[in-house]
């Protein structure tokens, strides 16, 4: 029988994300509008972001956190533009933006010694292959094919290179044991449903000793550059933008990182992470006609979940937009370079409550259009 209950949040979208419960827009009353982001006010705002992100996370206090422009694409290819090169390039692939930083890598900077070890959505590169001797270049999530990395163990403490980790859907929500990483970035629109434009820049010691020692032989525009004479440019981590930020957007950021603190910091954004899965796995276990597209459950995300159904293209098709239509769950399709099925997001914003109703409608719907 069609469900009597609608879920009280109904988008399920991988970016931007759903808003945090019980977001308000009172709660972005003291953003400084029309004033400048370089005055006394606007730094110490985007400061606070930088110190709530470092507290939040558990970062190592000799890391760098930089409010960067162009969302965690702008701060992913910043750090690939500004590092890469001195060293061969090790790059994993197992879904649409991790190949994305490969073409880049190999058709944009032109690099030569560049190894990429690609497998299908629902996979994991075999990690024993991977040479840290060069730069490695991964995500810790992929966001496109519900495909997570396990646990950092495979990565050495002593390598010679650098680990660049585009970390944005996993970033909040996962363990990720930060020291063995020295690039991270995320978006703010992912895990805490904070507004898109903005980048996350995170860096270790290594890093910054590689910014400056090494000069890349490429141009660098004015957004990527983060040197100055040789000297890494510090003010860009504490607060002092390379270009102009929302500062509408940093305010709603930060109301994002008190939400989080409330519920319990990184521990309870993990655990509510982790519930939502927990509803997919009992689904998916009663039913025979969906199945993860990650098989293998100690790889499969806890954010973006993605699914295979038991339905030709034009009805899955249809039972998207039978749920969009009822008003039950938004922008559940999977990604357009992806397999064919369903994509729901299941970050900590999101509610195992809501969840539940949403298994209902989706049983239903599957019986509508089958």
């Amino acid at each position: 029988m069609k469900p009597a209950v609608k879920p009280n949040n109904s988008n399920y979208s991988s970016g931007p994300c759903a808003k945090h419960p019980g977001f308000s827009l009172d709660e972005l009353k003291d953003t400084p509008l029309g004033r400048s982001h370089r005055s006394t006010l606007g730094k110490s705002k985007l400061a606070e972001s930088i110190e709530r992100t470092k507290k939040t996370l558990d970062l190592p206090a000799d890391y760098l956190v930089g409010i960067v422009p162009a969302s965690d694409t702008g701060a992913f290819e910043m750090a690939m533009w500004s590092l890469l090169g001195p060293r061969g390039v090790d790059v994993l692939v197992w879904e649409s933006f991790s190949q994305g930083w490969a073409t880049d890598i190999q058709k944009q900077l032109k690099l030569k010694n560049v190894r990429v070890f690609e497998v299908a959505y629902g996979k994991l590169p075999e990690l024993s292959q991977v040479n840290f001797e060069n730069d490695v270049v991964f995500v810790w999530n992929g966001t496109t094919s519900g495909v997570k990395l396990p646990n950092g163990d495979w990565i050495p403490d002593d390598r010679a290179g650098l680990t660049l980790c585009d970390a944005t859907s996993a970033i909040f929500a996962m363990e990720i044991p930060f020291h063995k990483l020295d690039v991270i970035t995320y978006s703010w629109q992912k895990v805490l449903g904070g507004e898109a434009a903005h980048g996350i820049l995170i860096l270790s010691p290594r890093a910054v000793e590689r910014l400056e020692s090494y000069s890349p032989p490429w141009p660098l525009p004015k957004i990527f550059r983060m040197t100055k004479g040789g000297k890494l440019i510090e003010g860009i981590f504490k607060g002092s933008t390379i270009n102009t930020p929302s500062m509408l957007a940093n305010e709603d950021y930060l109301a994002a990182l008190k939400w989080a603190e409330s519920i319990g910091g990184l521990k309870g954004l993990i655990e509510r992470s982790n519930a939502n899965l927990a509803v997919w796995e009992d689904f998916v276990a009663k039913n025979d006609w969906i199945e993860f597209l990650a098989e293998n459950k100690e790889i499969r995300s806890n954010t973006s979940v993605c699914f295979k159904v038991d339905l030709p293209e034009d009805k899955l098709k249809k039972l998207v937009k039978l749920l969009a239509d009822e008003g039950v769950a938004y922008d559940c399709g999977s990604y357009r370079d992806a397999p064919p099925g369903l994509r729901f997001w299941c970050g900590a914003t999101v509610e195992a409550s809501d969840l539940e109703i949403v298994t209902q409608w989706l049983e239903w719907a599957y019986e509508e259009v089958k």
